[in-house]
């Protein structure tokens, strides 16, 4: 039984657009199975439209259901409401969004290195953080809900109709709404996914073993779009291990802009508009290889810009552990690289050695038809090496991914009889979560309605809000044939 969180503060503010939000600030046991453990602040804003007509009736503000946002990640804060594209469209159709900062990011007790360290040594640290996956982020909703909607719970039934909210949920923030479609379904009106069906497996490697492939794919739409950057690629990975790893540091003096590093701006393509992303970095960094001979402040500057990982590590810390069952995750992602040799070429130190022309020349052929790939959504163990942040956060992270007494996430007997609406868009050429992945899991959820479409990437709630939010709407309201 969850008890409901204590409201700390509510403070509201108007913002262009005709919105109030209000900042939120809750109060939650970090561990709910022991809540002597102590306690976690979280953070939420809430919007709604406000009619700023003066009212003669001075009636106050009607009661509207409630829609709460799950952001992706895990590991990253939620914009605020008047930032987020699809805003207006959902407040157009009736509701109060809440958006809240996942327990460990944002401003809710948020998670980093320094904050870390005041919970004790090593082992203390990674107890901690075991407390910050979606089975305690679902129970921190259910805490907020019924903290938002005490006051309609005189004289009615605690799972009354009132008292449910809906979830829309983007990529890990699907996962999140599975979880709690299964453990508490009674206090969910409906459910909009976005990207955001997880895979019926007990940890990641399956995820990954097809994640490759389609991370293959886009590379090669990368290079047919771009295919003077074939070349520039490879020259930005000659320079970047002139001298190993260390050729050029990074803010902070204490990591470096490794080939390896540099390679993951791969996760970019994942988005509407990613592979223009990454093809402007590789035409500045290269623009100055031949201009000046380096890479200038503002060129790494750029490429850290891309790579949020030291500002948001539980995205490093949990990502993988965010599938595991019973299981430990072992570096899932580093594993399966294994068996895809074409993202490892044959040395990348070599390519220090290589001459800049002769030899280049007479190998264009050949490096056209082998250009060097980037890496997608994935963590890999040299990142302790390249990000500052990380690199103190290395005894941890090798202790979390041995973790194997995960609890489970999803309750598969319960979503094979769910009762609450579900409605999820599912994108055939999603980078980050699997097509095939996606639709077994939507068979094992009773009554979902999905939208499957080849046209959208991961971002879609981003990049094309309108189309994909009308065609889920679209099934909640029973207008299609």
């Amino acid at each position: 039984m969850i008890q409901a969180a204590k409201i700390l503060e509510q403070r509201s503010h108007l913002v262009p657009g005709k919105l109030r939000i209000t900042e939120h600030f809750f109060q939650v046991p970090r561990d709910y199975k022991n809540p002597g453990l102590g306690n976690l602040t979280l953070f939420a804003r809430s919007a709604r439209k406000v009619d700023s007509t003066p009212s003669l009736t001075n009636k106050p503000e009607p009661k509207l259901p409630w829609l709460l946002y799950l952001q992706g990640g895990p590991g990253f804060e939620c914009a605020s409401p008047e930032k987020q594209p699809w805003i207006n469209f959902i407040l157009d159709k009736g509701y109060q969004v809440l958006t809240l900062d996942q327990r460990g990011t944002g401003l809710s007790t948020a998670i980093s290195q320094s904050s870390l360290q005041l919970r004790g040594d090593e082992n203390v640290q990674t107890e901690y953080l075991k407390a910050f996956r979606a089975d305690n982020i679902v129970r921190d909703c259910e805490a907020i809900r019924k903290a938002l909607t005490a006051d309609q719970s005189e004289g009615v039934d605690e799972n009354a109709e009132e008292r449910k909210w809906t979830i829309m949920g983007q990529s890990f923030g699907g996962f999140c709404c599975t979880t709690y479609l299964s453990f508490f379904p009674d206090g969910v009106k409906e459910a909009f996914l976005l990207g955001g069906l997880p895979p019926v497996r007990n940890n990641p490697d399956d995820v990954y073993a097809r994640l490759y492939p389609r991370v293959k794919r886009r590379n090669e739409a990368y290079y047919k779009k771009y295919p003077e950057d074939v070349e520039r690629v490879r020259r930005i990975v000659k320079f970047l291990t002139r001298f190993g790893d260390t050729t050029v540091r990074v803010q902070g003096g204490e990591g470096y802009l490794s080939a390896r590093r540099f390679l993951m701006l791969g996760i970019s393509f994942l988005a509407h508009g990613g592979i223009d992303q990454v093809h402007e970095i590789v035409l500045r960094a290269d623009n100055d290889l031949t201009l000046f001979g380096h890479l200038t402040r503002p060129t790494v500057i750029a490429i850290e810009h891309a790579q949020p990982w030291d500002t948001n590590v539980i995205y490093f810390l949990l990502h993988e552990p965010c599938y595991c069952q019973g299981a430990a995750a072992n570096w899932s992602a580093n594993r399966v690289l294994s068996s895809n040799p074409e993202f490892i070429p044959e040395d990348l130190h070599a390519f220090a050695s290589k001459p800049d022309s002769s030899d280049e020349q007479q190998d264009g052929a050949k490096n056209e038809k082998n250009p060097v790939l980037f890496t997608g959504e994935m963590i890999f163990p040299h990142m302790f090496d390249s990000f500052p942040e990380l690199k103190k956060l290395q005894p941890v992270g090798e202790a979390l991914a041995q973790v194997s007494d995960w609890p489970r996430l999803y309750d598969e007997a319960q979503l094979a009889r769910n009762e609450v609406p579900v409605y999820a868009a599912v994108y055939m050429d999603d980078m980050a979560v699997d097509y095939d992945l996606s639709v077994e899991r939507a068979q094992g959820i009773k009554g979902i309605k999905t939208f499957v479409t080849n046209t959208m990437y991961h971002n879609a709630i981003r990049a094309k809000t309108d189309e994909v939010l009308q065609q889920l709407f679209k099934l909640k309201e029973d207008v299609i044939d």
